[in-house]
């Protein structure tokens, strides 16, 4: 298959109405044609693409910052000479001189497919500021390597953060560029968009489900996105964040696999499918032993559990990692019910509101874990109507 990327350095019919215009390239690590040579290297080998600036999200466009805030600086690339604007520095959203130095600005960004992952909510500011000065946002389209099945509570009004960004279920089922057109609809931008698609990208075929497996090297989008085994758990685990449980950073596996020193993991487990089994399929879980080198937990052996989405086990369709992941939190809730199982930080920013609930678009998640009556047929309830609701109403901004 061809990404954006490929087909834009292939053809030059498509990057005719480039010519004369200054280009500035949006992009990460991961954004790398098909022989993974960067996007920027790439484009200016061209000798038809005037390159006069760039852009990185979180984690930089070297992809060199570990964590979450951890900011990157402005910098001025020492190979091609054009200065690299750090969006996730002293800013999130592009500054009236960044948007000066280019006409056209070309989004390159491989995504994870969920809510939460910041490189969706930098599109959108790059859309609003791009209406604003009346510039030109391409986006050369990338697979959602989660593919298209939907999941999550829908993010509550007053709940907008940087990982929030807008009324989105965490698993949408877009890819970015997909979601560009469903921003300019939503938010009715007057903004010159456009989307350099893919070929042959094919979402419900195995083995790979939404990434091209085999067919492309996973190149890492950010430090801790490893593999596409991470990216199809990433919708559940990235709650953990928002927790006081290890999520796996410090170790070989982030987002695969989480636990602390104080829990019996094998307990967990059982609880687990004893109250809803059902959101266990499509993946085999495996309580294991690890000790982060840094993060939560650093240096203490932690009691875990690995989800297992490589190998014949794996169901694309009956995987539901978000669904996996609450019932954790529920099961650790009944086992240990004073559990100090919520993180009170001010996560991406945002200050007077506890992370679980800044992740997940409101409390509601939270209310439902920590409600002793609760029971899962209830949060299935409620997050069954925002899925159906998401499912109409993304059918706009298919584009495969």
């Amino acid at each position: 298959m061809k990404f954006g990327i490929d087909r834009l350095i292939a053809d030059r019919s498509l990057r005719a109405p480039l010519a004369g215009k200054r280009v500035a390239l949006l992009a990460h690590p991961a954004s790398v044609t098909e022989n993974l040579t960067h996007s920027l290297d790439a484009l200016a080998a061209l000798g038809d693409v005037k390159l006069t600036a760039a852009f990185g999200p979180q984690h930089g466009l070297r992809g060199d910052k570990q964590d979450n805030m951890i900011e990157s600086p402005d910098f001025t690339d020492p190979v091609h000479g054009v200065p690299v604007f750090s969006l996730y520095g002293t800013v999130r959203r592009p500054t009236d001189a960044m948007m000066e130095t280019f006409d056209v600005l070309l989004v390159d960004l491989q995504d994870l497919g969920c809510r939460i992952y910041t490189f969706i909510t930098t599109l959108r500011y790059v859309l609003e500021a791009a209406a604003i000065h009346g510039k030109s946002v391409w986006v050369l389209d990338r697979p959602n390597p989660v593919g298209r099945p939907i999941e999550g509570l829908t993010l509550r009004p007053g709940w907008e953060s940087f990982v929030g960004a807008g009324p989105l279920p965490m698993r949408h089922g877009l890819t970015l560029g997909e979601l560009g057109f469903w921003f300019v609809r939503t938010l009715k931008l007057d903004v010159d968009y456009g989307l350099v698609a893919m070929e042959g990208w094919r979402p419900d075929t195995g083995p790979g489900y939404g990434w091209p497996l085999g067919e492309r090297v996973w190149v890492n989008p950010s430090p801790n996105a490893p593999n596409l085994f991470m990216a199809r758990a990433y919708a559940g685990t990235v709650m953990l964040e928002g927790a006081t449980l290890s999520e796996g950073r410090g170790t070989t596996r982030p987002l695969e696999l989480f636990g602390a020193p104080d829990i019996d993991a094998r307990r967990v487990i059982a609880e687990m499918r004893v109250l809803a089994p059902q959101w266990l399929k499509g993946c085999v879980l495996r309580d294991c032993w690890f000790e982060p080198t840094f993060h939560k937990h650093a240096g203490k052996l932690c009691a875990g559990v690995q989800i297992h989405t490589e190998g014949g086990a794996y169901d694309h369709q009956a995987f539901r990692p978000w669904r996996l992941q609450a019932l954790t939190f529920k099961a650790i809730r009944r086992l240990y019910p004073a559990y100090d199982l919520w993180r009170d930080f001010p996560y991406e920013y945002e200050t007077g509101k506890l992370a679980i609930d800044v992740i997940n678009g409101g409390p509601a998640l939270r209310a439902w874990v920590d409600d002793e009556a609760a029971a899962p047929g209830d949060l299935e309830a409620l997050t069954a109507i925002d899925e159906q609701a998401w499912d109409a109403e993304r059918r706009a901004a298919l584009r495969y």
